[in-house]
């Protein structure tokens, strides 16, 4: 899974770097993920502006990685393209995720 992580700021900016999140992805997308979002730490950013293609296993992952977040610890969602954006609609996860345009920067 082609993942860069940037915690250099007062965000953990994590940039999805794949095309696709799909069953075939889905749990090495995960798995790669969890050590860094489970544990205590920045907010978290995620940009998956270079996903043009996610699934229900993709969004089971991504609402996975939500849910182990620890108290306090928020994620943000960025750089959503308009497939992936489709799919936060259709599944009304739109209005439980926050979700930013543009591309993810780092604070600070």
């Amino acid at each position: 899974m082609n993942i860069l992580l940037d915690d250099s700021g007062d965000e953990l900016l994590i940039r999805v770097l794949e095309t696709r999140i799909d069953a075939a992805a889905a749990g090495q997308f995960k798995d790669s993920l969890r050590p860094h979002v489970a544990a205590p730490g920045p907010n978290i950013v995620m940009d998956l502006s270079r996903v043009d293609f996610l699934d229900s296993s993709g969004l089971g992952a991504v609402i996975a990685l939500r849910k182990i977040l620890p108290e306090g610890r928020l994620m943000r969602l960025a750089g959503l393209t308009p497939n992936v954006a489709r799919v936060f609609r259709l599944t009304r996860m739109d209005l439980v995720f926050d979700i930013v345009s543009g591309p993810a920067r780092c604070a600070g």
